[in-house]
């Protein structure tokens, strides 16, 4: 499955649901804090008593230490604050300039299909950056977005956007990352999602200096296709 390339519906809303609540957080959220909002959420989307939520945050300069995170993989550990995440991977990178975006999705509402989700949201990703004219593709062995890097030699590189979900009685939460302009050095203090002799990139490392509203507004638009409808909510947080 390639950009352009027809997803089937089978991530898309079955039956007769409410959208897709939308929100972005007007500063940045605290890694401890936005933890704690999802699993509210997620018991609300389970209960039936809230909507699913997609919300778009940045976070201070921090790293994450997924489930199959490595300790050699931390190359320089008081450099900035590291959190023991619940979502799958190892370790990565947020910060300023880095457009996250946590999704708490009910899969069993849609198709409860890991692969198949992650597959969605590999195109969801894949389609955004080809918005920006950047070519993004699945790498195999490696999870997450990737860019040719031919000036670096034959088959080589860079990750440009990261996915680290979760999934609790099919209520989805964690989720994608991607690099608009991040400071990439920030990124030498680990091995990026346990990746070893591969780099980092973002949008404006590619000269395109665009603003997270717009990257926000792309995304949104190539969600829709993908995931079903939205709904601008007033609440900045879950």
């Amino acid at each position: 499955m390639t950009a352009g390339e027809d997803v089937p519906e089978a991530m898309l809303p079955q039956g007769a649901t409410a959208p897709v609540a939308w929100a972005c957080a007007g500063q940045p959220v605290d890694y401890d804090e936005a933890v704690a909002a999802m699993e509210r959420r997620v018991e609300a989307i389970r209960a039936g008593a809230r909507p699913e939520f997609a919300w778009l945050v940045e976070h201070p300069p921090l790293y994450t230490a997924g489930t199959s995170a490595r300790d050699a993989d931390l190359l320089v550990p008081d450099r900035f604050p590291v959190y023991r995440s619940g979502r799958g991977g190892q370790y990565t990178y947020h910060g300023p300039g880095q457009r996250v975006v946590y999704l708490m999705l009910d899969l069993g509402r849609r198709r409860p299909d890991l692969r198949l989700f992650v597959r969605t949201l590999e195109e969801w990703l894949i389609r955004t950056l080809a918005a920006f004219d950047v070519q993004g593709e699945r790498r195999t062995g490696n999870v997450g977005i990737w860019v040719p890097r031919p000036d670096k030699g034959a088959n080589r590189a860079d990750k440009i956007a990261a996915i680290g979900i979760r999934v609790r009685h099919w209520v989805s939460f964690h989720g994608v990352s991607i690099n608009v302009a991040p400071d990439l050095e920030h990124y030498s203090g680990i091995v990026s999602c346990g990746v070893r002799g591969e780099g980092v990139t973002s949008l404006a490392d590619h000269g395109v200096i665009v603003s997270m509203a717009e990257v926000d507004a792309v995304l949104k638009r190539e969600f829709e296709p993908l995931f079903g409808a939205t709904a601008a909510t007033r609440s900045a947080a879950p």
